[in-house]
């Protein structure tokens, strides 16, 4: 679920992932089964328990934290003063182009997810509106691409018409 998603950023390894299933097993949160299987290894399954429950209830309706802005797109456009007008156009073709990409690996990524089956509907919900959400931000990324465009594209003529 982490590696497939967007929005829930993950760049550990099994380890760190064995490492937090012991945690949670320590403080009562989880318990697992090992299943034994005749042609290949055995597997630990791991379940919640109530108290993991709960706890996952306490930090689910936890205070929201505020949203994080980093776009390191940004730093570098904050830069881009020295770059002549074909230059600069060439950063934001490889930026618009690259939003555009995302775009349309999260759109279909999305398509991919609504045919999922075994989630109730509001789980479904939820993650068709964790979907839009992302969407929205690559749609708005494109539409303020397109004002910078012409923002920039008006202080190109005004310097031709006064040099």
């Amino acid at each position: 679920m982490m590696q497939n998603s967007s929005y829930m950023p993950w760049s550990g390894n099994n380890n760190q992932i064995y490492k937090s299933l012991t945690e949670l097993l320590n403080h009562g949160y989880l318990t697992h089964e090992v299943q034994h299987r005749e042609s290949s290894p055995s597997i630990k399954v791991y379940t919640i328990t109530e108290a993991g429950l709960a706890e996952l209830k306490n930090w689910l309706l936890a205070a929201a934290e505020p949203p994080e802005f980093k776009k390191m797109f940004l730093v570098r456009l904050a830069g881009a003063g020295s770059l002549d007008a074909a230059e600069l156009q060439i950063m934001l073709d490889r930026y618009e182009q690259e939003v555009r990409l995302q775009l349309a690996y999260h759109e279909e990524k999305k398509r991919r997810d609504a045919a999922a089956a075994g989630v109730t509907p509001r789980a479904a919900c939820i993650r068709d509106m964790i979907g839009d959400n992302v969407a929205s931000f690559y749609k708005a990324e494109v539409e303020w691409i397109q004002r910078l465009r012409q923002a920039l594209s008006l202080i190109e003529e005004n310097e031709e018409e006064h040099p």
